[in-house]
């Protein structure tokens, strides 16, 4: 039977065209470290997850060789976003909200109680949570999936109520349009503006004005649903 540095291999060749930093950066550790894994080092379990959430595989396959690469049961992966200050609710009923229904961010934000969610989301020990919504785009990605669901809390305050290099959820204007996006939120060097950052390299970062900002709210979890191929 294979090792596991055998289907580590596999998984480098297969869906990185055998580089191993590409595989790295998408797992979320160093070149150093795969090269120590192809060479027979157990990986950490923080590896091992995030190897079968990104590359949506059986982790039976991966710890032990039997059964397929490609996960066949469908299976929920929750990832927590927690402050310092986060208090947990041991279990809360979040609504799930469609974007194109509730015709954006600042519509639902507005009129929240106005708005009838597609369905609830119950899960123990999360932050408390305003709401959920899918992701669109590939700006996260491989941490968030178009998709994938986040779930947030509204900030009130935009203006002194940021956490900088923290996850959001954020609407904002330009030529009268509403854009909205899911990205890290930095200082900008300009004054009165914030710095968009994406997880995914092949976006740029962006500085736009706190201004234009029209809604934005912390993402506190988000939640994956892996399936067959």
């Amino acid at each position: 039977m294979s090792s596991i540095s055998n289907r580590i291999q596999e998984l480098i060749n297969q869906f990185c065209h055998g580089n191993n930093s590409e595989f790295a950066r998408i797992v979320g550790t160093s070149e150093a470290n795969v090269r120590n894994y192809l060479a027979g080092t157990q990986p950490r379990f923080d590896i091992l997850q995030a190897i079968v959430e990104n590359f949506d595989i059986n982790c039976q396959w991966l710890l032990t060789g039997r059964g397929e690469m490609s996960a066949k049961e469908p299976y929920v992966v929750a990832n927590k976003f927690r402050l310092m200050t986060d208090r947990s609710v041991e279990m809360q009923r979040v609504p799930l909200y469609d974007l194109e229904a509730t015709a954006g961010l600042v519509s639902l934000f507005l009129d929240t109680h106005a708005k009838t969610p597609i369905d609830y989301i119950s899960i123990p020990d999360l932050p408390i949570c305003d709401g959920a919504v899918y992701v669109r785009g590939d700006s996260m990605y491989p941490l968030l999936k178009s998709g994938d669901i986040v779930l947030y809390k509204q900030i009130a305050d935009m203006q002194y109520g940021i956490f900088w290099g923290e996850m959001y959820l954020i609407a904002f204007n330009v030529d009268g349009e509403e854009y909205v996006a899911i990205k890290y939120v930095q200082k900008s060097d300009q004054e009165g503006y914030i710095r968009l950052v994406s997880y995914n390299p092949h976006h740029s970062p962006q500085d736009i004005p706190l201004n234009r900002v029209r809604a934005m709210a912390l993402v506190k979890a988000s939640i994956r649903y892996n399936t067959m191929r």
